[in-house]
């Protein structure tokens, strides 16, 4: 029995069975229960009607759409293939995203091995990095750059200002020169040499090499650069000209007077003096040259044992001491550090020596060796000459 029977069939009997009682009863004592027999009828069939438009037929089109499709196996083959394709595509997606993902990682270690080894050659190089943003003024030098200069990397602040109080006052001008040159594109890179004031209250020489990076307009927005200690070069630089200028043309004792005053003026120190060994074997020295705290003093001898000079003399090797020097000879109370260079003869034995004391600690770049045995060997020339001409002048009165 369909759905709309099993409602309307019993409203349909109990509505007969009153027609019929009124057939036979009194018809104005129960006309008010037939009137309201005939409405539910009536409302019965109204309601049949909407249950025939709202329910059955959306219901009835509902299978007729499910039933459809298993009257034709090939939809469904249809759907399963499309399925099937969707399954590959999502597959094929998912292993290409793996291979991109893959790929994305390859890339990030090979990166990260890049800035490892850049990280190495920076510090095997000694050189260190900065990076100045143009827009806003910001200054960062690396931890490297920093420990140059004798700092920690929280010592000396990131400031553009804090950079130029420690460059030297004479070579500011000339960096902001080379810098707008750059910037301003007349040159093709930047690269200024400049001196900066180190911890210790030395100024160290910089080779400053850089580059901008420029929007599409050509307008520079951020500089990268590298600086390099060249100190030693530039000591070696300095020495060479203030001894080789301020010994030219001179012999015997001018000559030795003139090369202590500048070497000690090249390697700022508080003290040098040359000396002549004054017995065989050597036991004692005098002095030939002695220039202390900008003037000469008296020549004077003195025993070796006890002195840093000993070994210089016995042994005949540069000896080096760059700090506490007090410490192991309490005999030069009031002098941190000290450099000793033997003065060989023809023969090969020592002659001599010439030697440097400071006040303060010395860096290893003080020992430059080439040089110091370059002025040994003219001062062994001079030595030489010296005693050449005092055996003439005792043989011949």
């Amino acid at each position: 029995m369909s759905l709309e029977r099993r409602i309307l069939l019993p409203a349909a009997l109990w509505a007969l069975l009153l027609l019929a009682v009124l057939a036979w009863a009194d018809w104005p004592r129960l006309a008010a229960p037939g009137l309201l027999a005939v409405g539910l009828a009536l409302w019965l069939a109204l309601l049949a009607l909407a249950l025939r438009r709202q329910v059955r037929r959306p219901l009835a089109e509902l299978v007729r759409g499910c039933e459809a499709p298993a009257a034709d196996g090939d939809d469904f083959a249809r759907l399963a293939a499309g399925l099937r394709a969707l399954h590959e595509r999502l597959e094929a997606q998912q292993a290409e995203l793996a291979r991109l993902g893959e790929r994305c990682a390859q890339a990030e270690r090979a990166c990260k091995l890049s800035e490892e080894r850049f990280a190495l050659a920076l510090r095997g190089a000694g050189d260190g990095l900065w990076e100045r943003d143009l827009d806003n003024g910001r200054l960062v030098l690396s931890a490297r750059w920093k420990s140059m200069l004798g700092y920690a990397e929280e010592e000396f602040p990131d400031r553009l200002e804090v950079w130029r109080e420690h460059v030297h006052p004479q070579d500011l001008i000339a960096v902001e020169i080379a810098l707008d040159s750059h910037l301003q594109g007349a040159l093709p890179r930047y690269e200024c040499q400049y001196r900066v004031r180190h911890r210790d209250g030395r100024y160290r020489w910089l080779l400053s090499r850089g580059c901008a990076l420029r929007h599409a307009n050509g307008r520079a927005y951020r500089m990268v650069g590298l600086d390099t200690d060249v100190s030693p070069i530039k000591r070696v630089e300095h020495i060479l000209e203030e001894v080789v200028e301020g010994t030219a043309g001179t012999y015997g004792e001018d000559f030795f007077q003139r090369l202590v005053q500048h070497f000690a003026g090249a390697l700022e120190v508080s003290c040098a003096f040359i000396t002549e060994c004054a017995d065989q074997p050597p036991t004692r020295v005098r002095t030939l040259a002695f220039w202390s705290d900008d003037r000469f003093l008296d020549n004077l001898e003195y025993d070796l044992p006890g002195t840093p000079c000993e070994a210089v003399i016995r042994d005949g090797l540069t000896c080096f001491h760059p700090a506490a020097l007090a410490r192991k000879f309490p005999v030069e109370e009031g002098f941190q550090s000290y450099i000793g260079i033997p003065i060989f003869g023809r023969d090969g034995g020592v002659l001599g020596h010439l030697a440097f004391l400071d006040r303060r600690p010395m860096d290893g770049g003080m020992l430059v060796d080439a040089v110091f045995r370059l002025f040994a060997a003219r001062a062994a020339a001079e030595l030489e000459r010296k005693a050449m001409a005092g055996a003439l002048a005792q043989r011949f009165g």
